[in-house]
């Protein structure tokens, strides 16, 4: 393949809407969540995740993965989320160098009330689209992601 082939490779071309409709969602989407419920979207999608997760925790690795920080950068943003009191740190006793970030009662109350926004801004997002829609969005996202490993 030359290079003014790939530059139109039809993939490119496909994630690059990929690309532009998270923009537009997360410009959207996020604005709303920090406007309305005073919540960062990064902050909200940890706290989710966290509060979905088994005994409301994670390691800092699964968080880093899950929303496509670094370790490092989780590392900040859980040190600013646990002064604000949502998050805090807890060792592994069997191995202290596993850390875990744990949602804290004041983390689960602003996370249930900003997913009621965060709700019902995405039934506005997705009015248009009927069940099979999303289950065939869901479907395809599945299998995209499944097609992509884990960064090691």
């Amino acid at each position: 393949m030359t290079s003014s082939d790939a530059i139109n490779d039809r993939l490119i071309t496909t994630f690059g809407r990929l690309v532009e409709a998270y923009s537009r969602l997360e410009r959207r989407l996020g604005g709303a969540l920090q406007a309305e419920a005073g919540l960062p979207h990064v902050w909200f999608e940890v706290l989710l995740r966290l509060a979905r997760s088994e005994n409301g925790q994670m390691t800092m690795g699964a968080l880093a993965e899950q929303i496509a920080l670094t370790t490092g950068g989780v590392t900040r943003l859980i040190d600013r989320m646990t002064a604000a009191g949502y998050v805090e740190r807890r060792l592994l006793p069997a191995d202290r160098r596993v850390v875990y970030a744990v949602v804290t009662p004041s983390g689960r109350e602003v996370v249930n009330q900003a997913a009621v926004t965060h709700a019902r801004n995405l039934r506005d997002v997705f009015a248009g689209f009927g069940e099979q829609d999303l289950d065939s969005l869901d479907r395809l996202l599945d299998r995209l992601r499944e097609n992509v490993p884990p960064a090691t």
